[in-house]
C-alpha cells in the first residue's frame, strides 16, 4: 500500500508536462528564425522539422547506448550542422554566428526571431490546473532552456525539472520516478501530460496516469487511432480552441481519469 504523507494531504497531486511541442509551438518560432538567414534555396518548414527528427533521434539513440545527457544546444548544432552539409550549405554562406544564433533561438527571443509561442491553451490550461495540483515540467535538455523558454512565453509552471538537473534522460524510467520523488508523491498521484507516445509509454510504466494530448507539430507518424486507447486519456490540441487542449485536461481531471 502506498504512504501518504502529511505534505501530500494539500494537494491532490501533480501535473507533470513535457515541455516543447507539449506546450510551445516550437515550429512557428523555429521556422521564422531560420528565414530571418540569408536565402540559401532550402526549403524552411522541411529544414526545421528535419532539426527536430533529428534532435529527437540523438536523444534516443544516446539514452539507447547507454551515453550520459548532453547539453541540448550541443546536439542541436551537431544536428543543424550535419542537415546544412547534406543541403550543400556550407560555413561560408551560413557562419558560426548564423548557426549558433539559430540554436539561440531554441532559447528565447533574439531581434530578428519570434519567441518560442506557447500554444494559445497553454497558459490558461496551467493557470486552471494549478488551482488543485502542483504543475511541472518534466523534459529532456537544460535548466537553462527551459527557464529561457518559461520566461519568454510566460508559462506559470511551478518548478522545473531537466534531464541536465536530474542527470537522467527521458524515457529512463528513473527519470519519471526521480521526479516523482522529489515531489514527495506517489507515482499514482502525478498525471503525466505530453504529446509524445514514447514519453507518456515510459510513465506509464511507473505507475503513472497519462494524457495524450495531440499537437500539429508533433507525433507525425504515430497512429493516432491507437493512441486515442492507449493511455488514460486523450485530448485534441490541434484546432486553437481556448477550451480545448491543457484546459480540457483540467476539465477531464475535474471529472477524475
Amino acid at each position: 500500500m502506498e504512504a501518504t504523507t502529511a505534505s501530500q494531504k494539500h494537494t491532490k497531486g501533480a501535473v507533470v508536462f513535457d515541455l516543447m511541442g507539449t506546450c510551445t509551438d516550437w515550429k512557428s518560432s523555429i521556422v521564422a528564425s531560420l528565414q530571418q538567414q540569408p536565402p540559401t534555396g532550402v526549403d524552411i518548414p522541411s529544414l526545421a522539422a528535419a532539426w527536430r527528427s533529428g534532435f529527437f533521434t540523438e536523444i534516443l539513440s544516446r539514452f539507447e547506448r547507454g551515453e550520459p545527457q548532453e547539453d541540448i544546444d550541443i546536439t542541436h548544432r551537431r544536428v543543424l550542422d550535419t542537415l546544412l552539409k547534406e543541403a550543400g550549405i556550407s560555413l561560408n554562406v551560413w557562419g558560426d554566428g548564423v548557426r549558433q544564433n539559430l540554436v539561440d533561438s531554441w532559447h528565447h527571443q533574439t531581434a530578428k526571431a519570434k519567441t518560442i509561442l506557447g500554444w494559445p491553451d497553454s497558459v490558461p490550461g496551467i493557470e486552471l490546473l494549478k488551482q488543485d495540483y502542483f504543475v511541472v515540467v518534466l523534459a529532456n535538455g537544460t535548466t537553462r532552456l527551459q527557464m529561457d523558454i518559461v520566461k519568454s512565453t510566460g508559462l506559470p509552471f511551478h518548478s522545473l525539472f531537466s534531464s541536465q538537473l536530474l542527470q537522467l534522460t527521458k524515457p529512463d524510467p528513473q527519470m519519471y520516478l526521480r521526479a516523482v520523488e522529489l515531489l514527495n508523491l506517489n507515482p499514482s498521484d502525478c498525471i503525466m501530460v505530453a504529446a509524445h507516445a514514447y514519453d507518456l509509454r515510459a510513465a506509464a510504466k511507473i505507475g503513472m496516469k497519462t494524457v495524450y494530448i495531440q499537437r500539429n507539430t508533433e507525433d507525425l507518424t504515430e497512429d493516432m487511432d491507437q493512441i486515442r486507447t492507449e493511455f488514460d486519456a486523450f485530448v485534441d490540441g490541434t484546432t486553437g480552441d481556448l477550451n480545448g487542449g491543457i484546459p480540457a485536461v483540467a476539465a477531464l481531471l475535474k471529472q477524475g481519469i
